[in-house]
């Protein structure tokens, strides 16, 4: 059984930037922290192994995806989605509701749940409140999410309006079905860009008491600024006590002010969904390796950089690798950007404890971000 959940040990004296602690089944996770995403159980091209030497602390996965394959009977069967994985550390399962934005998904929200088509044989799936604290229960997860109604952005107040309230609605059914001691579980602010839906949702949601809070239904095409606005407003909303996860956001530069704004916790398949159309991280902002110049480029991609990829291959050589549509490249490009993050991450909780968090931020400026 969890008895301390988060535990907050160092608060940042010039923005409301913390270091925390996440008390999980299996282990620890250091706040700020960023979870690579590993959708079907697999972050694209790595090992469990690479992701440990880099530092992850923590992965997500999507429960829906899973559930439809292999199946949560094959997983629980397997000893669980740790077993099945290799992975001995944090595992969050998202429940399926940022499908709802995505065009490649067939998926409709209805008063009950979403319904979902099934990528695998066609057939359609109501994902119920119930279902899905089922179905993230025998995955064994250590932190599960409510299901939630993601409007795209756009949407109509009254669209962003209905999709709040069935959010709510589920949050309370998914509260009364969870039944599990070792699995934590976090509600889904949504609200869209509007501010009074997003302290309605925000006060329904904590009135229910959930172990975390998730910020969905941002980093989904509205501007930047609009984004941050949002979140400025919206965090302090959020109990201190409570961790809080900023979903779907992983630029270096978004990353930080979002950690000024006092989130926690991070996912985003962009630095590797990044690295697979051959876009290299640095400190310094973001290039395309598949340049003509970089042919004769005889050096790391980043001379400092401590990860597999720099202390073993040259950006000559990847360049090659992606000209030859090699699957190497893309996992050695994989692990540089992700190992970035990492140290992002790591760097960042000691410039709060240090009181530099200001002075951290600008090493990485926002105009290459």
């Amino acid at each position: 059984m969890i008895v301390q959940m988060f535990e907050i040990i160092s608060e940042d004296a010039d923005s409301s930037a913390r270091v925390g602690k996440l008390y999980t089944e299996h282990g620890i996770v250091e706040t700020p922290a960023f979870m690579p995403v590993a959708t079907k159980g697999t972050v694209k091209t790595l090992t469990s192994t690479e992701l440990h030497d880099m530092g992850t602390q923590a992965i997500i996965t999507n429960a829906f995806h899973l559930h439809m394959r292999p199946g949560t009977d094959v997983i629980q069967e397997a000893g669980g989605l740790h077993k099945f994985m290799g992975w001995d550390k944090c595992i969050f399962t998202d429940s399926g509701g940022f499908q709802l934005i995505r065009k490649d998904f067939s998926l409709k929200s209805r008063e009950k749940g979403l319904e979902i088509k099934s990528p695998v044989n066609g057939d359609t799936h109501l994902i119920t409140p119930e279902n899905c604290m089922k179905i993230q229960e025998t995955l064994g997860s250590d932190v599960a999410m409510a299901l939630d109604d993601c409007p795209e952005f756009g949407a109509t107040r009254q669209k962003v309006e209905d999709s709040s309230r069935k959010t709510i609605d589920w949050a309370k059914m998914c509260k009364e079905a969870h039944d599990s001691e070792k699995q934590m579980l976090f509600g889904i602010i949504q609200g869209g860009v509007f501010y009074d839906l997003r302290k309605r949702s925000t006060e329904s949601l904590t009135a229910l008491d959930f172990d975390g809070y998730g910020i969905g239904g941002l980093s989904i095409g509205e501007p930047k600024e609009m984004m941050h606005g949002v979140l400025e407003y919206s965090v302090p909303l959020v109990p201190v006590e409570k961790p809080r996860y900023l979903m779907g956001v992983g630029s270096p530069a978004d990353l930080l002010r979002s950690i000024s704004f006092g989130i926690d916790i991070f996912d985003s398949a962009f630095p590797t969904r990044n690295a697979r159309h051959k876009t290299a991280w640095t400190k310094k902002g973001s290039f395309s390796i598949d340049k003509l110049k970089f042919s004769k480029a005889f050096t790391p991609i980043e001379e400092d950089c401590k990860c597999y990829t720099c202390q073993h291959y040259t950006v000559a050589y990847i360049h090659h690798l992606f000209k030859e549509s090699e699957l190497l490249g893309m996992r050695l490009l994989s692990i540089h950007n992700l190992h970035l993050v990492q140290e992002l991450m790591k760097n960042a909780r000691k410039a709060i404890e240090n009181n530099e968090f200001s002075e951290f931020r600008k090493m990485y400026a926002k105009d290459v971000w």
